[in-house]
């Protein structure tokens, strides 16, 4: 489904033309690293860095049940991961705003699993059980699934700010 592309001017050089969504979800493939903010439950942000793939329109990531972004996203499942060049005169900045889902269903997990494993290398190598990934070295992660509501992209050196609405 291709989202509804609008770019917003007021941020914007004045002969800028809105990123094309292919360009956005190749960088959100390739991406490495991520940022995702969550909110406490007494109101207060919460951002750490980590890694997550992009797959069949939506972002995962996973992370340890008891880490503070899992116990954040117990009671409000809002989020927001960003990625991005972190230059000031050039690339594309994204920030990806969605529900942060569970995934649970083996199946999907394995192909998650093999997906991580492509792109980060067997360090990264997840088994999967009791609904989430098994990691030797680091123990269970819960799996997270973010289909995007929003993504707003900040292109730097012809400064178009494109917002996508799916």
């Amino acid at each position: 489904m291709e989202p509804i592309t609008d770019l917003d001017a007021r941020f914007s050089a004045a002969d800028a033309a809105p990123t094309p969504w292919a360009e956005a979800r190749a960088q959100l493939e390739r991406a490495e690293t991520y940022w995702l903010s969550t909110v406490r439950a007494d109101g207060r942000p919460h951002v750490t860095t980590l890694l997550a793939v992009w797959r069949d329109g939506a972002l995962y990531f996973c992370t340890g049940g008891e880490e503070q972004k899992a116990r954040n996203l117990e009671s409000n499942r809002h989020c927001a991961l960003t990625t991005g060049a972190g230059a000031l005169h050039e690339g594309l900045d994204l920030v990806v705003e969605g529900p942060a889902e569970r995934v649970t269903d083996p199946g999907r997990l394995k192909e998650l699993a093999a997906a991580w494993e492509a792109k980060y290398g067997q360090d990264w190598h997840f088994e999967v059980g009791d609904g989430g990934f098994v990691n030797q070295a680091g123990g269970p992660a819960l799996v997270f699934e973010v289909k995007p509501v929003k993504v707003l992209g900040f292109r730097k050196g012809d400064y178009a700010q494109t917002r996508w609405r799916f």
